[in-house]
C-alpha cells in the first residue's frame, strides 16, 4: 500500500483523529474520478472509492450500524468519534433490489473495525450494475477539518484508507446515558395524532440519536413508528408522556413536543360532524356526511375490488425479503410521482397525503411484523398482507372516527405494495365516466385515479369530512358524501342517482321534480363551464380591449397536451424536474432532448414553451440528485444555486434545450434567482453552450421568487427577456413563513400587501423595459385575484389546464381601468384580510 497523502496532523498534535481501515481490498479511486456525479461532486460528503477484488465489506472503524439500506447494497456506520461513514457497494446497485447482496448486520448493531457488514456476489453485481467501484464517504463533514487519503492498492481490514482530523469537541464524547428523560405534552392537533402528524413525528424522531417512546395511560409506541403512533388513538387535547434515552434525548424531546403542540394548518377546511344525519323515511334517500360540495347525476356503480391472490408459503427468506424490498421501493416511487403530479396539476394542498403513505411503508413496526412472517416461511406478499391487515384493523377499531379513518391510508399503501408483488398496478376495473361511485371506503390513490378518470362523484360508507378522500375530492372539484347508509352498497348497478355533496345525500331514481331541482343547480354550473370551454380557444380580451395572454403550467407531456387542448396559448411554466421524477439516475442529454422535443411538438410552433431548469432542493427532492442535509434547506442550496457547483448537469440540460428545433419557441428560465451575479453566470453558460453548438439564440428569462429579485427587477429586466413571478415561493420568502408549516401556512397568504407590492414593482419594471411579466403561481388561477393581478400590471397568467377556460372567461368580464382602481386600493391595504374583503366587495358590486 502507498501511505496516505501528506497534509494531515503530526503525531504530537492534540487534535483528535479517526483512522478508517480499508473495508475492501483493491485499488483506491479518487472520489472525483467516480463515474457518478452524486459522488464525484461530493454531494454526500468527501472520501475515496475502492475498485474491489474482495467481496466481503468490512467495518472501517468501531461504531454502531446507523443504516442498512433495504436493498442491502449500502451501510452507514456511526463511529464512536461522532463521525458517520457511508459505504456504498457499486454504482446504481439500488436497482438490483437486493439481488447479490447479503447483509451480515442489522441497524443498531455495535460493530468493531474489521467486522463483516455485508457480502456480495461480485460477478453478479459487476454484470448487472454500472460499476463495482465502491465509494467510502464521510457524510458528517462538519466534524472533519482535514483528511489524508490512501493511494494505490489497499488490503481490507489491514491498511489505513483515511486518516481524519476532527473538530475538537468542547465536551468529551461520551456513550449514550443510561438515564431516561421524560416530558408530558398536550396534543394540540385538532384531529389528534393521525397520519400526517404521525409521519411528521416519526420523521423528527429519526433525526436524533435517541430512542423516544410515546406513552398514553394504557399503551406505548415508538416515536419512529407511524403505525404504532396511529394505534395509540391519541385525540385532540390528550396529554401524552414522551420518554427518551440517548445522547440527543433532550433535543429530541423538545423537537417532538413542538410537533405535537402545533395546531393544524389547512386541515380545518371542513367541519367534522359527530355522526351521519339520521336516515329519512324515504327509502330512496341515503343520508351521510357532506364531504365535498357540488351536485351530480349519473348511474350509481359500486366499486369492485379484486384483491391480488397471494401464495402463503414462500421460498427462501432472502429471496422473499428481496422481493418485498423491491416492491416497497417501487411503491414509494409511484407515491412520490402521484404527490408531485397532484401538486402540479391542481395546486392541491393535500398532495402531501401521499408523502405520509411513503412514511407508512418505512414504518419499523410494520416491516418487523412482515419480516417475522417471512422468517416463519411465509411469502413476501402473504407476510406483508397479514401485517397490514393486523395493524389496519387495530387502527380501524379506535373509538375516534377521525383516527379510525386512517386505516384506509395503511390499506391503500399496503395494497399498492401487494399489487406490485402480484405484478398488477390496478386494483379494480374503472367505472364508466360520469358514474357516481359507491364503496365501503376509497383509498386516496383510488380517489385520485377515479377523479382523473371522469367519475361524477363519490359515496363511501366509511370516512368523514376530514378523510383524505374528502380532501382530495374537494381539491378536484368532485362532490362527495361519506358515512352514507350501508344499504347503498346493495343498490342495483346502473340505477340513476343524484348526489348532493352540499346536503350530504344520495337520492336514487329521483322523480321528475327532484331531478329537475338538482338538474337546475348542476346545469347552472355546467353551463358556465361549457360556455367557458367553448370560448377557451379564443383570445382573452378585457371589456376595454386589452389582450391578456393565458398560458398553461405543466409537469409532464400529458399536462402540456391537456393545457393546449383547454385553450392555453402556450406553456408558461414547464417544471422540468417533474419530467424525470421517477428516475433513479441522472437523465442523459439525449434523453432530455427527446422529452423536451416531444413537449415542444405538443405545444406546437409559434406558441411559447417556457422551460424552467431543474428546480431542486428544499421541499423538492430528486432521487437522482440527492443533496446534503441542511439546517435551513429553504435558504440553502435550492434552484439555480444547486448547479453552481455542478456545471456539467446544468450545461447538459441547456444543451438539450438548445437542440430542440428553432421552429419551436422554447424559452428558458432559471429558478430561485436572487442576485444579478447568479443570473449573469447562468446566462453566460447558456451563451457558451449556444456558441459551441452553433445554435440560434433563445429567449432567456428569470423567475421572481424571492424579494431581492423583485426589488431589483428593473436591473434584472434590462437583461432578461421576460419575467415569471412564482407567487407561492415569493409569498413564503417575503413573509418568512414556510408554506408547509403546520401553524404558519394558513397565514402565508399571497394576497398580503407586502407580496402585492413586490408583484407591482416587478410589473412596473417590465412595462418600463418592454418585457412581458407573467404570474405562474397559484394566485394566477384564483378567479377573485385575477382582476387584482391585471390591475397591478401583470399581462400574462399561467395556470393549470383545468383553470384555463375559467380564467379566460374571468378576464373577459373585466375592465382594465376598474382593475387598476382595485389594485390601488389593495396596495393601500394593511392586511391580506383587508385585500380579500376588497376583492369580495368588488365581485359583489359587479
Amino acid at each position: 500500500m502507498n501511505e496516505p497523502s501528506t497534509g494531515g496532523p503530526r503525531a504530537a498534535s492534540p487534535e483528535p483523529t479517526l483512522v478508517l481501515k480499508a473495508p475492501l481490498s483493491g485499488v483506491v479511486v479518487p472520489i472525483e474520478k467516480v463515474p457518478d456525479p452524486v459522488f464525484a461532486h461530493r454531494l454526500l460528503g468527501d472520501g475515496v472509492a475502492i475498485d474491489p477484488v474482495s467481496a466481503i465489506l468490512l467495518s472501517p472503524c468501531d461504531g454502531v450500524v446507523a443504516t442498512v439500506h433495504p436493498s442491502g447494497h449500502a451501510v452507514a456506520i456511526a463511529a464512536d468519534a461522532g463521525v458517520e461513514v457511508l459505504l456504498h457497494v457499486g454504482l446504481d446497485t439500488v436497482a438490483l433490489g437486493g439481488r447479490g447482496f447479503v447483509p451480515r448486520v442489522a441497524q443498531g448493531r455495535r460493530v468493531a473495525a474489521g467486522e463483516p457488514l455485508l457480502a456480495f456476489d461480485a460477478d453478479l453485481v459487476a454484470r448487472s450494475a454500472r460499476s463495482l467501484v465502491t465509494p467510502v464517504v464521510v457524510t458528517s463533514r462538519e466534524r472533519v477539518t482535514s483528511a489524508r487519503f490512501a493511494t494505490g492498492e489497499v488490503t481490507a481490514g489491514v491498511d489505513d484508507l483515511m486518516v481524519l482530523t476532527l473538530v475538537p469537541s468542547a465536551f468529551p464524547l461520551v456513550a449514550p446515558v443510561a438515564g431516561e428523560r421524560t416530558r408530558d405534552v398536550r396534543v394540540m392537533r385538532r384531529l389528534g395524532l393521525h397520519a400526517r402528524p404521525a409521519a411528521a413525528l416519526a420523521s423528527a424522531a429519526r433525526r436524533f440519536r435517541a430512542e423516544v417512546l410515546v406513552e398514553t395511560g394504557t399503551s406505548m409506541a415508538s416515536a419512529r413508528s407511524i403505525v404504532g403512533l396511529l394505534s395509540l388513538g391519541v385525540v385532540h387535547g390528550e396529554v401524552v408522556r414522551l420518554r427518551a434515552t440517548g445522547p440527543d434525548a433532550g433535543k429530541a424531546l423538545a423537537a417532538l413536543a413542538r410537533v405535537l403542540e402545533a395546531e393544524e394548518g389547512h386541515e380545518a377546511a371542513a367541519p367534522l360532524p359527530s355522526a351521519p344525519r339520521p336516515a329519512r323515511s324515504d327509502a330512496r334517500v341515503f343520508p351521510g356526511i357532506p364531504s365535498a360540495p357540488g351536485c351530480a347525476t349519473g348511474p350509481v356503480v359500486r366499486l369492485a375490488r379484486e384483491e391480488p391472490e397471494v401464495v402463503e408459503e414462500g421460498s427462501d427468506g432472502r429471496t422473499e425479503r428481496r422481493d418485498l424490498d423491491f416492491a416497497l421501493e417501487e411503491a414509494k416511487v409511484q407515491l412520490r410521482a402521484l404527490e408531485a403530479r397532484l401538486g402540479a396539476e391542481a395546486g392541491s394542498e393535500h398532495a402531501d397525503i401521499f408523502e405520509a403513505h411513503v412514511a407508512l411503508l418505512e414504518d419499523p413496526l410494520l416491516l418487523s411484523e412482515a419480516e417475522h412472517e417471512i422468517a416463519a416461511g411465509k411469502s413476501a406478499a402473504f407476510a406483508f398482507r397479514e401485517a397490514v391487515r393486523r395493524y389496519s384493523d387495530r387502527i380501524a377499531s379506535l373509538p375516534n372516527p377521525a383516527l379510525a379513518a386512517r386505516a384506509a391510508d395503511l390499506r391503500d399503501a399496503g395494497g399498492r405494495v401487494l399489487r406490485i408483488l402480484a405484478g398488477s398496478r390496478s386494483s379494480a376495473p374503472a367505472p364508466p365516466e360520469g358514474a357516481i361511485v359507491v364503496s365501503e371506503d376509497l383509498t386516496p390513490s383510488e380517489a385520485a385515479t377515479l377523479g382523473r378518470g371522469g367519475v361524477a362523484g363519490f359515496c363511501t360508507v366509511a370516512g368523514g369530512a376530514t378523510s383524505h378522500v374528502a380532501l382530495l375530492a374537494r381539491s378536484m372539484g368532485i362532490p362527495a358524501v361519506a358515512g352514507i347508509d350501508a344499504r347503498a352498497l346493495e343498490v342495483e348497478p346502473g340505477v340513476p342517482g343524484v348526489l348532493d355533496g352540499d346536503a350530504g345525500e344520495l337520492r336514487l331514481a329521483p322523480d321528475d321534480a327532484e331531478r329537475e331541482s338538482v338538474r337546475e343547480r348542476c346545469a347552472r354550473r355546467a353551463a358556465r363551464r361549457t360556455a367557458d370551454r367553448l370560448a377557451a380557444l379564443e383570445p382573452a380580451w378585457t371589456r376595454d380591449g386589452v389582450r391578456v395572454t393565458v398560458l398553461g403550467n405543466a409537469g409532464s407531456l400529458a399536462d402540456a397536451e391537456d393545457a393546449i387542448a383547454a385553450g392555453a396559448e402556450g406553456i408558461g411554466l414547464l417544471r422540468s424536474e417533474l419530467l424525470f421524477l421517477e428516475r433513479a439516475n441522472v437523465p442523459t442529454e439525449d434523453e432530455q432532448e427527446a422529452v423536451y422535443r416531444a413537449v415542444a411538438e405538443a405545444v406546437g410552433p409559434g406558441r411559447p414553451l417556457v422551460v424552467r431548469t431543474f428546480d431542486v432542493g428544499g421541499d423538492k427532492p430528486l432521487r437522482w440528485l440527492p443533496l446534503p442535509e441542511e439546517e435551513n434547506p429553504a435558504l440553502g442550496e435550492r434552484g439555480l444555486r444547486v448547479f453552481i457547483d455542478r456545471p456539467d448537469l446544468f450545461r447538459a440540460q441547456v444543451r438539450a434545450l438548445l437542440r430542440v428545433p428553432l421552429e419551436y419557441d422554447v424559452r428558458v428560465t432559471f429558478p430561485m434567482v436572487a442576485t444579478l451575479d447568479e443570473w449573469r453566470g447562468a446566462l453566460a453558460d447558456v451563451e457558451e453552450e449556444r456558441a459551441a453548438l452553433g445554435a440560434p439564440p433563445r429567449v432567456a428569462g428569470m423567475t421572481v421568487e424571492v424579494a431581492s429579485a423583485a426589488i431589483l427587477a428593473d436591473a434584472f429586466l434590462r437583461e432578461a427577456g421576460f419575467a415569471t413571478i412564482g407567487t407561492n415561493d415569493l409569498t413564503q420568502f417575503t413573509l418568512a413563513m414556510d408554506r408547509g408549516h403546520p401553524r404558519l401556512s394558513p397565514r402565508a397568504d399571497a394576497l398580503d400587501p407586502a407580496v402585492l407590492h413586490l408583484v407591482a414593482r416587478t410589473a412596473a419594471a417590465g412595462r418600463k423595459r418592454g418585457v412581458p411579466v407573467a404570474v405562474c403561481g397559484a394566485l394566477a388561477g384564483d378567479l377573485a385575484a385575477v382582476p387584482l393581478l391585471l390591475g397591478l400590471g401583470v399581462g400574462e397568467l399561467s395556470v393549470g389546464a383545468a383553470q384555463v377556460p375559467s380564467v379566460k372567461a374571468r378576464v373577459r368580464e373585466l375592465s382594465l381601468e376598474e382593475c387598476r382602481s382595485l389594485a390601488v386600493g389593495a396596495l393601500e391595504a394593511g392586511t391580506a384580510a383587508e385585500v380579500r374583503a376588497l376583492l369580495a366587495a368588488a365581485r359583489g358590486a359587479a
